[in-house]
């Protein structure tokens, strides 16, 4: 019988902030990381948050997989000169745009990252907010605070609910796709702009293609996944918002600049639409701007990603990538260079 050789286990360090990795992989790092110290050497704590140090580049100089996360340097020339075994890169979090410069493409490095896990709670926010929009849910419960007293039910105006509502989807992204996912069992109809998915593909989604202008002047709510780029920076213009109709929804998870925040800021001030804003422009409004104090407006502290015990699914999800890569299968969750610009 021939003898079998074990795998040769790659050299593996963390280079995020240290925020960042006790999040992911827990405050002392060590049952968060077993999965990763089962298939490589990964190289003991602190991680790396400045790739510039004697220690990081000790640490390195013998490097072949870098796990990365929030707070991760930018691999740039100089990084990479120290690092001259570097051939991959898995990231525990959703974009790379901030670390993974144009020196890794050029050498050739692998990248991974867990977008598609960080995807999948936004979409759960997402689908819980158009639900809660449809009837009314935060703005009731205001008026049932100050009245402390039962409304009429039965007088409930007929546009209210979610039977037949209409759902317009900006972009079929990784988080816009999985929202379509979880829409499927309610009696809703979704409409989908995305410049990049075709007719077949969309009806094999379950959803109707339409232009931009379709898509907010037929919605009773809007849904914003589009990523931020060059192109799609204020997207959703004014003209696309004075085309919503009266009390729909616009909701917004991906980037608060894709969105004309002074025009919403107008619609929604004077009561005409309603809006979900988990990102703004800037990120965090200033204390005295109106939104705050908006009764047809909810802010949240761009916590729709992935927080709490939902980090775990990062860290798995990124041990599952680094085995297939150590074991020569290659990444499941591929970053392609040829598709960066269209990536968040």
């Amino acid at each position: 019988m021939p003898t079998v050789r074990p795998r040769r286990r790659p050299s593996a360090a963390l280079a995020m902030s240290e925020d960042a990795a006790a999040a992911i992989f827990g405050p002392d790092l060590t049952d968060g990381t077993a999965a990763l110290a089962a298939v490589c050497d990964l190289a003991p704590p602190p991680v790396l948050d400045d790739l510039t140090t004697d220690r990081a580049r000790a640490v390195l100089a013998g490097t072949e997989l870098l796990v990365t996360g929030w707070g991760c340097p930018p691999v740039d020339e100089a990084v990479l000169a120290a690092a001259p075994r570097l051939r991959a890169i898995a990231h525990t979090a959703g974009s790379v745009r901030a670390h993974v410069t144009e020196a890794c493409w050029e050498r050739g490095v692998e990248v991974s990252s867990a977008a598609a896990a960080n995807a999948l709670p936004v979409a759960e926010y997402t689908v819980a907010m158009i639900l809660l929009s449809g009837k009314r849910v935060l703005e009731r419960a205001r008026a049932y605070r100050v009245a402390r007293a039962p409304e009429n039910w039965l007088r409930t105006p007929h546009d209210l609910g979610n039977y037949g509502r209409t759902v317009g989807m900006c972009s079929a992204s990784l988080v816009g796709r999985r929202v379509i996912e979880l829409l499927r069992p309610y009696d809703l109809r979704v409409l989908l702009y995305d410049p990049y998915v075709d007719d077949d593909e969309a009806a094999a989604l379950g959803v109707r293609k339409v232009g931009i202008e379709e898509l907010f002047a037929a919605s009773d709510v809007v849904s914003v996944h589009t990523p931020l780029l060059p192109a799609t920076r204020g997207l959703v213009s004014r003209p696309l918002l004075a085309a919503l109709r009266p009390g729909a929804t616009l909701i917004n998870t991906a980037r608060g600049a894709v969105v004309d925040q002074q025009a919403l800021t107008e619609e929604v001030t004077a009561g005409r639409i309603h809006a979900v804003l988990d990102v703004t422009d800037p990120e965090v409004l200033p204390p005295a701007h109106p939104l705050w104090e908006c009764e047809n407006a909810l802010l949240t502290p761009h916590l729709a990603g992935s927080q709490g015990n939902e980090w775990r699914r990062l860290a798995e999800l990124t041990a599952g990538e680094v085995a297939r890569w150590a074991a020569g299968d290659g990444f499941a969750h591929p970053v392609r260079r040829e598709r960066l610009a269209y990536l968040a």
